[in-house]
């Protein structure tokens, strides 16, 4: 079988087939031949013909089914993958493709799972009608911040600054994504003492709170973590999905320990920010979400992030389009936020959204709670459908912000 053998514009794809987007930049070749490489070398081809090939492996190849420019459409025969296996997955339709000499660049900008194959994943527990439900928050978007500096504090620092960001308004406490278990900052003695401020911050403030603790780790120190959190009335955790691993995460989410696990996304421009190769954000959010991610961090369009709208709302949609049955996925907006720009992201996001500053709240002249005043009453206002400027007349923490901090 020859590449060019793997386009068939006349293929109609079926019910159980993995359907891949890719773009694509042929080096030395024609368009349909480049195509054809890329769904040969991610399925049962390769550079030259083989004397191995029997009738019933023709029967597993991938078909390009679409072929516009420079975008391919690929049709992948559920056969091909073991089902509950994204590593497998993975290794093929994003894999060594990436690599062919034949392509100056190649980018996958969207998969479709068929349902078969979705539901041998377990998906997100929560999703966000449970984040929802845990919080006790029907509608309005979730305040949350990072401890910072990110990294640095001590243990009892640490868990004074989540307990000023709670009693201010935060909804949310989150470690960094670097955060471990450091000499200065264990991560026992941390999950132990930022409890207790939380559990302090609930009964000063009457409203539900919640700490994300990062268990970023090996495997089994993931699940040992996770344990920890759950015996010491802990009621999320953090992952750090892509330099963990998918395998590791499909591990951890496997354990079904009902803990909501807040998906972070570090290293994800290694993969997404070049628009003209490697594996786009939707990507990811859609495999994280299959395999069982509550949250996800997904973009800002404001901020210190670089992608666009257009791509933020691919993102969001990825984490809320049906599929197959599994929950909705909380997207999560994080990186250089600050209370100026809630209206912005409210507009972007809708209510379901995790409004994450750390900077944007830590950074507030007078302060963490002050900080966390500021972006509670910007939410506020946005939902009031009043301007932050005349809301700001009533609201000391939120003027100041304003002042330090402009759109």
């Amino acid at each position: 079988m020859k590449y060019i053998d793997f386009v068939d514009l006349s293929y109609s794809p079926k019910h159980s087939d993995l359907i891949c987007t890719f773009t694509f930049e042929p080096d030395g070749i024609g368009s349909t031949e480049a195509a054809g490489a890329i769904a040969a070398e991610s399925s049962v081809g390769t550079w030259t013909e083989l004397t191995t090939v029997k009738p019933y492996v023709e029967k597993l190849a991938a078909h390009v089914f679409s072929l516009e420019g420079t975008t391919a459409k690929i049709a992948y025969p559920i056969e091909l993958f073991e089902l509950g296996n994204m590593p497998n997955i993975l290794s093929s339709i994003a894999g060594n493709v990436f690599g062919l000499r034949a392509l100056r660049n190649l980018r996958l900008e969207d998969i479709t799972f068929s349902e078969e194959l979705a539901k041998s994943f377990i998906g997100p527990h929560f999703g966000i009608n449970g984040v929802r439900k845990l919080l006790n928050v029907a509608e309005r978007p979730l305040v949350g911040t990072i401890i910072k500096p990110k990294l640095g504090l001590k243990t009892v620092d640490h868990a004074r600054v989540a307990y000023e960001a709670w009693v201010g308004g935060c909804d949310i406490v989150k470690d960094d994504e670097n955060l471990s278990s450091q000499e200065f900052n264990p991560f026992e003695d941390r999950i132990v003492e930022t409890l207790e401020a939380r559990d302090q911050a609930e009964a000063e403030t009457g409203e539900k709170k919640v700490y994300m603790a990062n268990v970023t780790g090996e495997t089994d120190a993931m699940i040992k973590r996770a344990e920890f959190v759950k015996e010491h009335g802990g009621e999320y955790i953090m992952v750090d999905i892509l330099t963990c691993g998918w395998s590791a995460l499909q591990t951890l989410r496997d354990q079904d320990f009902r803990l909501v696990i807040h998906a972070h996304r570090a290293g994800h421009a290694a993969l997404t920010k070049n628009p003209k190769h490697g594996i786009s954000m939707k990507v990811i959010a859609t495999v994280a979400r299959l395999i069982g991610v509550d949250q996800l961090h997904v973009g800002t369009v404001v901020g210190k992030m670089s992608e666009t709208k257009a791509e933020v709302l691919e993102n969001i949609r990825a984490l809320k389009m049906g599929l197959h049955g599994h929950n909705k996925v909380m997207p999560v907006a994080s990186g250089g936020l600050h209370p100026s720009l809630v209206p912005a992201l409210i507009e972007t996001f809708g209510k379901d959204v995790v409004i994450q500053a750390g900077g944007g709240i830590h950074g507030h002249t007078d302060g963490t709670v002050a900080g966390a005043k500021a972006m509670r009453q910007a939410v506020d206002a946005v939902l009031k459908g009043e301007s932050l400027d005349e809301y700001a007349k009533s609201h000391k923490e939120l003027q100041k912000a304003l002042e330090l901090w402009r759109a």
